[in-house]
Protein backbone atom coordinates (compact mmCIF):
# COMPACT_ATOMS: atom_id res chain seq x y z
CA UNK A 1 0.00 0.00 0.00
CA UNK A 2 1.03 3.64 -0.58
CA UNK A 3 1.70 6.07 2.35
CA UNK A 4 0.10 9.64 2.23
CA UNK A 5 2.89 10.88 1.05
CA UNK A 6 3.71 8.80 -1.73
CA UNK A 7 -0.21 9.03 -2.68
CA UNK A 8 0.38 12.90 -2.85
CA UNK A 9 3.63 12.61 -4.99
CA UNK A 10 2.07 10.41 -7.03
CA UNK A 11 -0.94 12.62 -7.67
CA UNK A 12 1.44 15.84 -8.13
CA UNK A 13 3.16 13.98 -10.59
CA UNK A 14 -0.22 12.98 -12.35
CA UNK A 15 -1.29 16.19 -12.00
CA UNK A 16 2.10 17.88 -13.57
CA UNK A 17 1.84 15.19 -16.35
CA UNK A 18 -1.68 15.99 -17.36
CA UNK A 19 -1.13 19.52 -17.27
CA UNK A 20 2.01 18.65 -19.62
CA UNK A 21 -0.52 16.98 -21.73
CA UNK A 22 -3.21 19.34 -21.55
CA UNK A 23 -0.63 22.04 -22.97
CA UNK A 24 1.18 19.65 -25.70
CA UNK A 25 -2.30 18.92 -26.74
CA UNK A 26 -3.02 22.99 -27.07
CA UNK A 27 0.07 23.11 -29.09
CA UNK A 28 -0.92 20.87 -31.38
CA UNK A 29 -4.30 22.30 -32.23
CA UNK A 30 -2.17 25.61 -32.40
CA UNK A 31 -0.06 23.95 -35.01
CA UNK A 32 -3.09 22.30 -36.52
CA UNK A 33 -4.73 25.73 -37.09
CA UNK A 34 -1.91 27.18 -38.03
CA UNK A 35 -1.32 24.20 -40.81
CA UNK A 36 -4.84 24.84 -41.89
CA UNK A 37 -4.17 29.16 -42.10
CA UNK A 38 -1.26 28.24 -43.74
CA UNK A 39 -3.18 25.58 -46.34
CA UNK A 40 -5.60 28.58 -47.01
CA UNK A 41 -3.20 31.23 -47.65
CA UNK A 42 -1.45 28.98 -50.04
CA UNK A 43 -4.20 27.69 -51.63
CA UNK A 44 -5.18 31.65 -51.78
CA UNK A 45 -1.98 32.70 -53.51
CA UNK A 46 -1.96 29.32 -55.86
CA UNK A 47 -5.30 31.07 -57.15
CA UNK A 48 -4.35 34.24 -57.61
CA UNK A 49 -1.47 33.33 -59.68
CA UNK A 50 -3.37 30.74 -61.41
CA UNK A 51 -6.64 33.81 -62.34
CA UNK A 52 -3.22 36.56 -63.25
CA UNK A 53 -1.81 33.63 -65.25
CA UNK A 54 -5.17 33.61 -67.44
CA UNK A 55 -5.96 36.99 -67.52
CA UNK A 56 -2.36 37.40 -69.30
CA UNK A 57 -3.01 34.46 -71.12
CA UNK A 58 -5.81 36.17 -72.79
CA UNK A 59 -4.67 39.10 -73.16
CA UNK A 60 -1.74 37.59 -75.21
CA UNK A 61 -3.98 35.95 -77.19
CA UNK A 62 -6.24 39.33 -77.76
CA UNK A 63 -3.29 40.60 -79.41
CA UNK A 64 -2.23 38.10 -81.07
CA UNK A 65 -5.83 37.50 -82.79
CA UNK A 66 -5.41 41.64 -83.71
CA UNK A 67 -2.28 41.36 -85.31
CA UNK A 68 -3.15 38.48 -87.45
CA UNK A 69 -6.50 40.73 -88.29
CA UNK A 70 -4.26 43.83 -88.95
CA UNK A 71 -1.28 41.78 -90.75
CA UNK A 72 -2.41 39.00 -92.15
CA UNK A 73 -2.03 39.86 -95.37
CA UNK A 74 1.54 41.28 -95.08
CA UNK A 75 3.35 38.60 -96.76
CA UNK A 76 0.61 38.86 -99.60
CA UNK A 77 0.74 42.73 -99.46
CA UNK A 78 4.76 42.79 -99.64
CA UNK A 79 4.17 40.36 -102.70
CA UNK A 80 1.87 42.14 -104.53
CA UNK A 81 4.16 45.17 -104.48
CA UNK A 82 5.96 44.05 -107.73
CA UNK A 83 2.17 44.42 -109.48
CA UNK A 84 2.69 48.17 -109.20
CA UNK A 85 6.18 48.35 -110.47
CA UNK A 86 5.43 46.48 -113.33
CA UNK A 87 2.50 48.36 -114.06
CA UNK A 88 4.85 51.60 -113.50
CA UNK A 89 7.79 49.70 -115.98
CA UNK A 90 5.13 48.83 -119.05
CA UNK A 91 3.82 53.14 -118.71
CA UNK A 92 7.78 54.08 -119.23
CA UNK A 93 8.16 51.36 -121.46
CA UNK A 94 5.09 51.88 -123.78
CA UNK A 95 6.21 56.11 -123.75
CA UNK A 96 9.75 55.56 -124.69
CA UNK A 97 8.93 52.90 -127.44
CA UNK A 98 10.02 54.72 -130.96
CA UNK A 99 8.13 52.72 -133.13
CA UNK A 100 4.75 53.20 -130.67
CA UNK A 101 4.80 56.96 -130.44
CA UNK A 102 3.06 57.55 -133.14
CA UNK A 103 0.41 55.36 -132.97
CA UNK A 104 -3.16 56.49 -132.05
CA UNK A 105 -3.89 53.81 -129.97
CA UNK A 106 -0.67 54.45 -127.65
CA UNK A 107 -2.87 57.27 -125.27
CA UNK A 108 -5.88 54.61 -125.04
CA UNK A 109 -3.55 52.03 -123.68
CA UNK A 110 -1.55 53.93 -121.21
CA UNK A 111 -5.01 55.04 -120.04
CA UNK A 112 -6.17 51.79 -119.50
CA UNK A 113 -3.22 50.82 -117.37
CA UNK A 114 -2.99 53.78 -115.30
CA UNK A 115 -6.64 52.67 -114.39
CA UNK A 116 -5.50 49.30 -113.09
CA UNK A 117 -2.99 50.60 -111.30
CA UNK A 118 -5.15 53.42 -109.52
CA UNK A 119 -7.44 50.62 -108.62
CA UNK A 120 -5.25 48.90 -107.28
CA UNK A 121 -3.40 51.92 -105.48
CA UNK A 122 -7.51 52.05 -104.63
CA UNK A 123 -7.17 48.51 -102.74
CA UNK A 124 -4.14 49.15 -101.20
CA UNK A 125 -5.43 52.65 -99.17
CA UNK A 126 -8.19 50.84 -98.21
CA UNK A 127 -5.77 47.80 -96.40
CA UNK A 128 -3.94 50.69 -94.93
CA UNK A 129 -0.89 49.94 -97.68
CA UNK A 130 0.71 53.35 -98.57
CA UNK A 131 3.69 54.50 -100.30
CA UNK A 132 5.95 56.01 -98.92
CA UNK A 133 7.20 59.94 -99.32
CA UNK A 134 10.48 59.88 -99.53
CA UNK A 135 12.13 62.94 -102.28
CA UNK A 136 13.63 65.81 -100.51
CA UNK A 137 13.13 64.06 -97.09
CA UNK A 138 16.39 63.63 -94.65
CA UNK A 139 17.69 59.46 -95.56
CA UNK A 140 16.21 57.13 -93.00
CA UNK A 141 17.35 53.85 -92.54
CA UNK A 142 14.11 52.82 -91.01
CA UNK A 143 12.39 53.59 -94.10
CA UNK A 144 15.35 54.29 -97.14
CA UNK A 145 17.94 52.05 -98.44
CA UNK A 146 20.46 53.57 -100.05
CA UNK A 147 21.66 52.81 -103.42
CA UNK A 148 24.07 55.20 -104.58
CA UNK A 149 25.41 58.62 -103.59
CA UNK A 150 24.68 61.76 -105.87
CA UNK A 151 26.78 64.74 -105.96
CA UNK A 152 24.50 67.72 -105.41
CA UNK A 153 25.40 71.29 -104.44
CA UNK A 154 21.99 72.52 -103.93
CA UNK A 155 21.08 69.94 -101.38
CA UNK A 156 21.80 69.25 -97.84
CA UNK A 157 23.88 66.34 -97.71
CA UNK A 158 22.01 63.23 -96.67
CA UNK A 159 18.93 64.48 -98.56
CA UNK A 160 17.10 61.61 -100.59
CA UNK A 161 16.96 63.40 -104.21
CA UNK A 162 16.39 60.02 -106.21
CA UNK A 163 13.99 57.11 -105.73
CA UNK A 164 14.45 54.18 -107.63
CA UNK A 165 12.29 52.05 -106.37
CA UNK A 166 8.83 52.82 -104.46
CA UNK A 167 8.96 51.87 -100.75
CA UNK A 168 5.90 51.18 -99.03
CA UNK A 169 4.46 50.82 -95.49
CA UNK A 170 1.40 49.25 -93.96
CA UNK A 171 -0.29 50.94 -91.17
CA UNK A 172 2.86 51.19 -89.01
CA UNK A 173 5.23 48.05 -90.54
CA UNK A 174 7.14 48.51 -93.30
CA UNK A 175 6.48 46.50 -96.26
CA UNK A 176 9.46 47.25 -98.55
CA UNK A 177 11.98 50.06 -98.31
CA UNK A 178 12.45 52.98 -100.51
CA UNK A 179 15.46 52.51 -103.21
CA UNK A 180 16.87 55.78 -103.19
CA UNK A 181 19.69 58.21 -104.26
CA UNK A 182 21.23 60.42 -101.70
CA UNK A 183 22.39 63.38 -101.97
CA UNK A 184 26.65 64.68 -101.31
CA UNK A 185 28.43 67.85 -101.06
CA UNK A 186 30.14 68.22 -104.58
CA UNK A 187 34.00 67.85 -104.79
CA UNK A 188 35.71 71.11 -105.11
CA UNK A 189 39.27 70.84 -106.44
CA UNK A 190 39.56 66.97 -106.01
CA UNK A 191 38.81 67.14 -102.32
CA UNK A 192 35.05 66.27 -101.00
CA UNK A 193 33.62 68.71 -98.48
Amino acid sequence: MMTKSENKVDQKTTAEKDETIKKNEEKIVLVKEETLEEKLKNTQDKLLRTMAEMENQRRRYEKEKKEAFEFGGFNFASESLSLIDNIDRAIISFNNDESLKNSKDLNKIIDGIEIVKKDLVSIFKKNGIEAIECINKKFDPNFHQAMLEVENSTKEPGTVVQEIQKGYMMKERLLRPSLVGVSKKMKENGVKK
